[in-house]
């Protein structure tokens, strides 16, 4: 599979994912949701949404709950590309916003792994909880000299 660009139709519908699964998100804290959709190299799609909780250090980042859906089917070397959105929540508590969102700095650790197990740099798209702004970005340049699974010569 060839890796998608912010231009190409699967790039759009793996934003939409992540906007789908953002309407799950369980942050009554933060008021922040967050959506993150995987794609698969077969082309199928795994989603995660943020999940906080009451002791703040427990919660977990949309990227790590579907990376950790992805490792529980087996899948973690089969992640061939990323989108994240979020927004500040309004009333109905579904997130809003046309600022795109970036992953976490653990998160972009978390992806990591998934990226070096099956030997690709991950496509990052970042887009916003409403409209077309979509950001665009390799894995290694968000996350430059990572360190995982290769340096212990396990990938």
């Amino acid at each position: 599979m060839t890796d998608p660009t912010a231009s190409d139709p699967a790039v759009t519908a793996l934003v939409q994912a992540a906007r789908v699964a953002a309407l799950n998100a369980h942050a009554p804290y933060s008021r922040f949701a967050v959506g993150a959709a995987l794609l698969m190299t077969d082309g199928s799609i795994v989603t995660g949404a943020n999940v906080e909780n009451a002791s703040y250090g427990l919660s977990l980042c949309a990227e790590t709950v579907a990376i950790a859906t992805a490792a529980a089917a087996g899948r973690l070397r089969d992640v061939a590309a990323v989108a994240v959105i979020g927004g500040a929540m309004d009333d109905a508590g579904r997130p809003t916003g046309t600022v795109p969102v970036s992953p976490c700095g653990r998160c972009r650790q978390v992806l990591n792994e998934a990226a070096q197990l099956g030997g690709r740099d991950l496509p990052v798209h970042c887009g916003a909880a409403e409209g077309d702004a979509i950001r665009s970005h390799r894995l290694s340049d968000l996350l430059p000299h990572a360190f995982g699974p290769a340096d212990l010569g396990i990938a």
